[in-house]
């Protein structure tokens, strides 16, 4: 391949998100095309020089990734200081290489090295070749080829240090909450319209730190950072904390992630308390891998006298397949299909759809977000009796919602 037809190949793969496996492969491509035995990354730390990334194909074990050496004692640190040449086609006869500890300890014949600058113009490292033998036909064109895929290079690390900065950042935002408790929950009534009375009420959580995020950016930063299990746990707990105190003849709901239902830490969460009128609803957008190891857990639950719904029903396509697979005790229709339902014939006809399946299978039907007496008539022509929503009563604190009635004339 020419060389500028192998760098319009490799430039096209680090356009791309770059991983582990494509760093490699990019540095065989570099090394080969420049008939060098080994091309490493060296990253600047701390006053040492850090082999970030390695390829070789002849098991070459004087340079693995994770070794480090004194900037002072590295082609590396020279190269980016003007010190030598980015070329050097034979180490051993150049005046400052031939005496150098790393030329004997890594065997280096020929070697090439270009400085890697970050977006911000800083030194990320080098980007390196070389090989045992000298090599006279080495000439500026290899240091250019070189010099254009470190450029590329600056810009995929710059953006993986970005994106460690920013996850570092969400870390200990989350981190925060949880340390300090930095969350509240409130409870929002479900009603029967055919007593009158409040089914359940469901828990929602309302974080308290700065910044103000809503709580599904917070849940969503917290399973980006490995911590989604443990902030989900730490709202169930606060919202258990009320469960005795719940009306006889009501349930608490509660929303979980459905991959934490399959874990050991909430059966243990659950064996701290005798109150099991305790409904989890599992989000309709949650992907789910495995729907028969899910069934045996919601079979353990169920054993317990815990009732499932599925929540946010109609919102998307699993919809579907959740109902079937999952065999939910509770559908709750999403805002999303009940929001001016009374306006249009094809919210009303898969919302019909749904409440028909519903009724066939001996599964409740609850509409969530009604905020309009149009909805709610058209809901209660369609066959639905259990609301949740605004017109009914908005989340609140614990106490305020035990004495909460209905602000349905």
């Amino acid at each position: 391949m020419s060389d500028s037809g192998l760098s319009e190949f490799l430039l096209k793969k680090m356009d791309l998100e770059m991983d582990d496996q494509d760093l490699d492969s990019l540095l065989k491509g570099v090394r080969t095309h420049l008939g060098m035995e080994v091309a490493f990354i060296g990253e600047f730390s701390d006053g040492q020089r850090i082999i970030s990334y390695v390829n070789t194909d002849h098991g070459n074990l004087s340079i693995a990734a994770g070794m480090s050496s004194p900037l002072s004692q590295t082609y590396c640190h020279k190269i980016v200081e003007g010190l030598l040449p980015r070329l050097i086609p034979d180490a051993i006869q150049h005046p400052i290489t031939k005496d150098l500890k790393v030329t004997k300890s890594l065997k280096i014949g020929a070697y090439v090295g270009v400085p890697i600058r970050l977006t911000n113009d800083a030194v990320y490292g080098t980007l390196c070749c070389y090989s045992p033998q000298p090599d006279p036909s080495l000439q500026q064109k290899d240091v250019s080829f070189l010099e254009l895929f470190a450029d590329m290079l600056g810009k995929q690390l710059s953006r993986k240090r970005d994106e460690k900065q920013l996850k570092t950042q969400k870390l200990q935002r989350v981190k925060n909450v949880m340390d300090n408790v930095s969350l509240n929950m409130v409870y929002q009534p479900i009603l029967s319209l055919e007593t009158g009375n409040f089914l359940g009420f469901e828990a929602l959580t309302r974080f308290t730190d700065e910044p103000y995020r809503s709580p599904d950016i917070w849940f969503k930063e917290a399973a980006e950072v490995g911590l989604g299990e443990n902030l989900e746990l730490l709202a169930i707990r606060k919202a258990l904390q009320h469960s005795d105190r719940i009306p006889r003849g009501s349930y608490l709901s509660i929303n979980i992630s459905a991959e934490y239902l399959l874990k050991d830490q909430l059966m243990a969460l659950l064996s701290e308390s005798a109150d099991t009128r305790i409904m989890f609803e599992v989000t309709e957008h949650e992907k789910i891998l495995d729907y028969s190891k899910l069934s045996d857990a919601l079979c353990e639950l169920r054993e317990q006298g815990i009732r499932i719904a599925l929540d946010d029903a109609g919102a998307g396509y699993a919809s579907f397949q959740h109902i079937l697979d999952l065999q939910v005790d509770v559908l709750k229709l999403d805002l999303s299909l009940i929001r001016n339902i009374h306006l249009d014939k094809r919210r009303q006809a898969l919302a019909a759809g749904l409440i028909a399946f519903a009724q066939t299978t001996g599964v409740d039907v609850i509409a969530e977000g009604i905020e309009q007496h149009e909805e709610l008539k058209t809901l209660r022509a369609l066959g639905v009796s259990k609301m949740q929503g605004y017109l009914i009563g908005r989340p609140m604190p614990f106490e305020e919602a035990m004495a909460h009635r209905p602000l349905l004339s």
